[in-house]
């Protein structure tokens, strides 16, 4: 075999940032629009507003410990290092389900669309040729990677520009509402909150994207700087994408029980305000979108499972190798492809339930690790320290726990039975906890209060 390379310091903040809003793949808030829209009645604009407010806390968490564990481990590092390293291994286990499935959920979404306008191909085709493609840009190398994403990204963003210019353009010609302002998107009499709320957890499953880049640390320019911004910047800009969004979705339909197939409204509104050419270009950058989430997504997934593989959790021949050439970990990028894969025969809605329950327990214990780490073992416990490392995160972990006691019995049942899998698997490689599992890094983390 030859000799492992390393990872290699290219990213600076704008790959980032826009690798992260990549992952998040701000245009698949259209494609769920239709849906929440119906189910809460209205007002999506404020539950995004929630939605966010939410999930800043959580960002918060991952700011601060980004600063004291800058490494590719992300969540199950910073668990690891902060709480106990075998409560880390099942985190890092539970965050798989988020980075490892995202790419086949993509390839499916993919697949189904490209098979609706071209029947005569099947789907496995268009299926494989994604996986091949998203696969070679992630061997190519990360700053490859990231590139790609920035373009990407930079396709989603012009369609938010057209989708306004044509909103606005059809409000002030008489249509939807007639009116470019209004505060029923905010507040609505006729909605019921508790309709509004039950939609909270698939509007915050959009903003999954500021989490995964803290796998990028050690491939990040000046982490400890690089990334807190970052973190705060993702979830803001795309927060603010899509309550704006939601506001003119909203405004331009307001009666959301008159959409023929919810699933596909947002292309009924592209049609009605922007005719063919924007009703095109959403179908066009969804399928571009679906790429760069895919690479994202597969690349975060392969240093994780990089992270583990460098301690010998998994086999390091296989999952702690670096290719020399493309400075990337290939044996990963190419298990993350076999799982792909599975977009072949898996059910959609299985996946969904998967990523949503691991990226939240995840979320739970990385706002326990700054507790852990700042307040009881650092013990900065002024006043200032009580806000910072206590209440803040203690107030995100309550947050994501009761988003995760919303989900469906279905989803905490299977999501339960992949944290059974991995435990019984840590169980067995640490000779039942008899053994602790080796460090990720050897050097003294440093404390930034």
């Amino acid at each position: 075999m030859r000799k492992s390379g390393e990872l290699q310091r290219v990213l600076a903040l704008r790959h980032i940032v826009f690798f992260g809003l990549a992952f998040m793949a701000p245009q698949t808030f259209f494609a769920t629009y239709g849906i929440v829209a119906v189910e809460s009645k209205g007002m999506i604009a404020i539950g995004y507003a929630i939605a966010l407010f939410v999930m800043l806390f959580t960002a918060y968490s991952y700011s601060q410990l980004v600063k004291a564990f800058p490494s590719a481990g992300a969540a199950y590092t910073f668990t690891q290092k902060a709480i106990n390293p075998y409560i880390g291994f099942l985190v890092g286990w539970a965050i798989l389900l988020d980075y490892m499935l995202s790419p086949m959920i993509s390839a499916l979404l993919l697949g189904i669309a490209l098979t609706a306008y071209f029947p005569a191909i099947p789907i496995y085709v268009w299926i494989i040729l994604f996986i091949i493609i998203i696969t070679i840009v992630n061997i190519r190398g990360i700053k490859f990677a990231a590139n790609f994403n920035t373009y990407v990204f930079l396709l989603q963003l012009l369609i938010f520009i057209f989708f306004f210019i044509f909103s606005i353009k059809y409000l002030l010609t008489g249509g939807g509402t007639g009116t470019l302002f209004s505060i029923k998107p905010f507040f609505d009499q006729n909605v019921e909150f508790s309709s509004l709320i039950s939609v909270v957890p698939i509007l915050c499953f959009t903003f999954l994207g500021f989490d995964a880049i803290t796998a990028l640390s050690e491939e990040t320019k000046d982490p400890k700087k690089t990334l807190p911004k970052a973190i705060y910047a993702i979830p803001l800009i795309g927060g603010f994408l899509y309550i704006a969004g939601s506001y003119l979705l909203q405004m331009v339909h307001p009666n959301v029980s008159t959409f023929v197939n919810p699933d596909s409204a947002y292309l009924e509104i592209a049609y009605d305000i922007g005719g063919i050419f924007l009703n095109t270009a959403f179908i066009a950058v969804a399928l571009t979108a679906g790429f760069a989430s895919a690479v994202a997504s597969g690349s975060s997934a392969a240093r994780v499972l990089y992270a583990m593989g460098r301690e010998n959790i998994l086999p390091r021949r296989v999952f702690g190798y670096i290719s020399p050439k493309y400075n990337t970990p290939v044996y990963n990028i190419l298990i993350v492809a076999f799982v792909a894969m599975s977009a072949l025969f898996f059910n959609l809605d299985t996946a969904t339930s998967f990523i949503t329950f691991g990226a939240f327990f995840a979320f739970v214990f990385v706002n326990l690790s700054v507790i852990s780490h700042y307040f009881l073992k650092s013990v900065i416990r002024t006043p200032k320290g009580v806000i910072q490392y206590l209440l803040i995160p203690l107030i995100g972990a309550i947050f994501i726990v009761c988003l995760l006691l919303s989900m469906n019995s279905n989803a905490l049942i299977l999501g339960g039975v992949w944290i059974m899998i991995g435990f019984l698997y840590l169980l067995n490689q640490t000779k039942f906890f008899k053994q602790p599992p080796p460090e990720i890094f050897d050097e003294k983390s440093e404390l930034t209060s």
